[in-house]
């Protein structure tokens, strides 16, 4: 008889409404898999596009929900080496075949089969979740479970946007949308570790201390002011290196003119919509490059996870209890908030 675990699950499409609490087995691990017992799982606006009906693929219903978390490794595979019973650990959501081109030769994000866990399979919205033992990583010393369980979506993209894509440099001038969200303040710091100027904005006046003490050296309030003027003035009309949008059509084509001759610009994400027009030339014209990002690779997360928690720590906003998890998405749809939401699995 299968044990039975407590899990946050959906059984229609639609909204965050629809969020109830059930009995689920407990997953079964092959020889080549990890059973995690979760500790704490934080959102991310990916949840919100699948639940919606938004995401490009049939969604199974019902549906165990989310990507991010940390947990206790319950039980191995008896093929599984880098994780032992009891070990503390992130549970990483890039899911991959393992063995294509691209897997073995560590750009696993341009897998074919690449998707985020949650998605196809069941997420980590419950009290047990199995996953590849790749997709394990061990939990850097010093940090809780909430911090661990905000890591993974969060800095896999930054790092890839800035890093691998962005190819940032020494002292680069980086423009980063969204300060106060959970990328944003990813992306602060890792820009702040190169010795970046950074210039970031925000939709309320209370979050510009916060992204101060984090690192960000400008901080454009977007409601009160034009960010591509003040871009301008803060950066003496030279612009920036690099420039992350992950708005959408709000901000995109003006983000494209905050950037230098030769800049990169990253997109990854589209709170305001995915359909824009833009003006070739200008891209041409400044011989600008437009990289897409869907997080990163695996091999990146053991380059960052060395970083915490003395450079590169989780800002964590608020925690919420496993039953209050509408409203830890109600308060992620508001914007009222400075870093990641985590929920706590009891």
């Amino acid at each position: 008889m299968n044990k039975k675990m407590k899990a946050l699950y959906y059984d229609k499409l639609g909204s965050y409404k629809n969020i109830k609490v059930g009995e689920f087995p407990v997953p079964e691990i092959n020889e080549n898999e990890v059973l995690v017992r979760i500790k704490a799982f934080s959102l991310n606006h990916l949840d919100i596009w699948v639940m919606e009906g938004k995401y490009p693929k049939e969604i199974p219903l019902p549906h165990i929900f989310a990507s991010d978390a940390s947990g206790i490794v319950e039980k191995v595979g008896k093929l599984v080496k880098n994780v032992k019973e009891g070990d503390e650990v992130i549970v990483y959501p890039g899911m991959s075949c393992g063995y294509c081109e691209n897997c073995i030769s560590g750009q696993d994000n341009l897998c074919n089969m690449y998707r985020p866990l949650g998605v196809i399979e069941d997420g980590v919205s419950a009290q047990y979740v199995k996953v590849p033992f790749q997709n394990v990583f061990k939990k850097p010393e010093g940090l809780s479970f909430e911090e661990a369980a905000g890591i993974g979506i969060t800095y896999t993209t930054m790092w890839h946007s800035l890093i691998t894509r962005g190819k940032i440099k020494q002292g680069d001038t980086v423009l980063i949308h969204g300060g106060g969200s959970g990328v944003g303040t990813a992306g602060i710091q890792i820009a702040k570790a190169f010795n970046a100027t950074v210039i970031t904005t925000v939709g309320d006046d209370w979050k510009i201390e916060k992204a101060k003490q984090l690192g960000a050296d400008f901080v454009i309030n977007y409601k009160k002011e034009d960010f591509v003027e003040k871009v301008k003035e803060i950066t003496d009309e030279n612009l920036c290196d690099i420039v992350v949008d992950h708005i959408g059509s709000a901000t995109f084509n003006k983000s494209l003119s905050c950037g230098k001759r030769g800049a990169n610009i990253i997109t990854f994400g589209t709170t305001t919509g995915a359909e824009v027009q833009i003006n070739l030339r200008y891209i041409f014209g400044k011989n600008q490059t437009i990289h897409g990002v869907y997080m990163g690779t695996k091999a990146e997360v053991f380059q960052y996870l060395k970083l915490f928690p003395k450079t590169l720590k989780t800002v964590i906003d608020s925690i919420f209890e496993f039953e209050d998890v509408q409203k830890a998405y109600e308060k992620l749809l508001s914007r009222q908030f400075f870093g990641k939401i985590v929920v706590k699995v009891p």
